[in-house]
């Protein structure tokens, strides 16, 4: 079982630093309750993630399995990083007298370090294509036996550190505030050498997709580096989804066929525009989940949406161009197939400052047209059949 917490809270309008969930977890009345509370329903895992990156729990359920695998007492998730990507690298460093420690080292930290360790070039790309110290994505799994015991020893404090944001390469001004912080990933600083601390790693597709930056200031971020913006973040979980189903179609004989993507600018960033298939995590929280309810021959066309919101949703035989919403209690069996065809959804491009739009929609730097989908919606127990049927573009009827 794991304990899920955010480490990241919002106080007096600003974002803690992630350490103090570790100090709530020390805190005399909520931390020592919190603490025996979860040990004894059967806890064995804590997990502190990171809440702007969507892709994060498609990566876990994995990740706990390596934790498990392993025995690790710390286990950080991975992924490849380019080089002066403003994301911390994961590292093993060699003390003078032969202690090694498997860590994060921040980015601003990472190519001074290397720099002065014999790399006269710092942080480059590799023949790869990527840095080659991969990315810690801020989403650590520890095992709460010993992190529990770690907590009585250093009452949740984890040594201070600064990340100063300067205006420019003199290094004369600052751009903003510097602040004192403390970072969860430097947790394993405070283990014995005997702990088992150790990373998974996950291609970035299926398992980051920070939102971080405003679209006013991706101007920084250099050519071919990912955006980590509200528009890509967004964009990065219909491809998640679509690959996912790709993948089943390699496995089995019969899957999906998705369509690739077309390329698509909105509030200046270029990116790939996928099928919007999603579906809500009960429905296809592991692999094996999605593998399972999906059969026959299927396909997805680019310009498709398709949103399935319960448990058991089965997907067979179904050819979708254009838009389908499924919802259904979790007492009910649903499947759906046919070929369907209708105008869906459309994304409509927003401008960034143009106030008469919410501002989160300007931040998406796009908004979704719904100009037609069926919609069925099920509220009763029992097994049904939807099929669709084509009719001059348009569905007629959805036979039970």
């Amino acid at each position: 079982m794991v304990l899920v917490l955010t480490w990241q809270i919002e106080l007096a309008k600003m974002l803690v630093d992630m350490a103090q969930s570790r100090l709530f977890l020390h805190w005399p009345k909520p931390g020592v309750e919190m603490r025996r509370r979860n040990k004894d329903v059967g806890f064995r895992w804590v997990l502190l993630f990171q809440d702007t990156n969507g892709l994060l729990f498609k990566a876990i359920p994995a990740s706990l399995g390596v934790s498990g695998t392993k025995q690790y007492h710390v286990n950080s998730l991975a992924v490849p990083r380019k080089a002066k990507e403003e994301i911390g690298g994961i590292t093993r460093l060699t003390h003078a007298d032969g202690r090694l420690m498997v860590i994060n080292v921040e980015y601003n930290q990472l190519d001074p370090l290397l720099k002065a360790s014999g790399y006269p070039d710092g942080d480059v790309n590799c023949e790869t294509g990527y840095s080659p110290f991969l990315s810690t994505v801020k989403q650590l799994i520890l095992e709460l036996g010993p992190y529990i015991e770690e907590l009585k020893k250093t009452g949740g404090a984890i040594m201070e550190s600064v990340n100063p944001k300067y205006k420019d390469v003199r290094k004369t001004s600052f751009k903003s505030s510097t602040q004192l912080e403390c970072m969860m990933q430097d947790y394993p600083k405070t283990l014995p050498p005997s702990a088992r601390a150790g990373f998974t790693v996950m291609d970035t597709w299926l398992a980051y997709a920070p939102v971080k930056n405003n679209p006013s200031c991706l101007i920084k971020v250099p050519k071919g580096n990912p955006y980590h913006s509200a528009t890509s973040g967004e964009m990065a979980v219909y491809p998640a989804n679509s690959l996912i189903l790709r993948k089943i179609n390699l496995l089995l004989s019969a899957g999906v066929q998705v369509d690739g993507p077309v390329h698509q600018v909105f509030n200046g960033q270029e990116v790939e525009v996928w099928s919007r298939t999603t579906w809500n995590p009960k429905w296809g929280l592991k692999f094996s989940d999605v593998k399972n309810k999906v059969s026959g021959s299927c396909s997805i066309s680019q310009r498709s949406t398709m949103a399935i919101k319960g448990l058991n949703v089965f997907v067979e035989d179904l050819s979708l161009d254009g838009g389908l919403l499924i919802e259904s209690v979790d007492e009910s069996e649903v499947k759906v197939g046919g070929t369907l065809q209708n105008k869906g959804w459309i994304l409509q491009n927003v401008y960034r400052k143009d106030t008469s739009v919410p501002e989160e929609i300007r931040i998406r730097g796009f908004k979704i047209n719904k100009i037609e989908q069926p919609e069925k919606h099920n509220s009763e127990p029992g097994k049904f059949d939807l099929k669709a049927n084509l009719y001059r573009h348009s569905i007629i009827s959805f036979q039970e």
